[in-house]
């Protein structure tokens, strides 16, 4: 028997209040590998995220995290709560107070600190929030502001994208 698809995930516009705070339900490990990559792909030429023996001689003696990917990792953690179904509009007062060194683990969290009905489309609302990562000994490593505007609930697409199988996969 096959079920219906189902709703899509996320919350709406109309899920959020001026107050709320939601916390990522899991935490992610930095890889030397995560800091490595992202570095070389954005073109960045700092030695103190690649360069072991440079790094050394600094005054954090390792490797620094590169700080786009704290901020890319500590968004997308706040995707399930926040914005799954959003489109992002702004990032704002990124403070990065504490370094990110390979084997930090990251969490976010993140408070609702406005809403606002869209002016330019109707039956979607703008939402700005405060995030912060935090690392796992509770140190802020990251503080940014966010805006980002959704659809309401009931306007919100029921798109299932999901093809049908080809063939029946259970086992007889």
């Amino acid at each position: 028997m096959t079920t219906d698809a189902a709703p899509q995930a996320g919350r709406y516009f109309d899920d959020f209040t001026p107050g709320d705070v939601f916390r990522s339900a899991i935490g992610r490990t930095v890889t030397e590998a995560d800091n490595v990559w992202f570095t070389c792909v954005t073109m960045n030429g700092n030695q103190a995220h690649f360069n072991v023996a440079f790094a050394e001689a600094t005054d954090y003696g390792r490797p620094l995290v590169n700080s786009c990917f704290t901020l890319a990792l500590v968004t997308g953690l706040t995707v399930a709560d926040t914005s799954q179904n959003a489109v992002n509009l702004e990032w704002s007062r990124v403070v990065m107070p504490n370094p990110v060194f390979v084997g930090d683990t990251l969490w976010a969290e993140t408070e609702v600190t406005g809403t606002r009905e869209s002016g330019s489309r109707p039956g979607w609302g703008i939402v700005n929030v405060r995030t912060r990562g935090i690392n796992q000994r509770g140190e802020t490593v990251i503080e940014f502001g966010r805006v980002f505007m959704l659809p309401r609930r009931d306007r919100a697409a029921q798109v299932d994208v999901r093809p049908e199988p080809a063939e029946d996969w259970r086992l007889s």
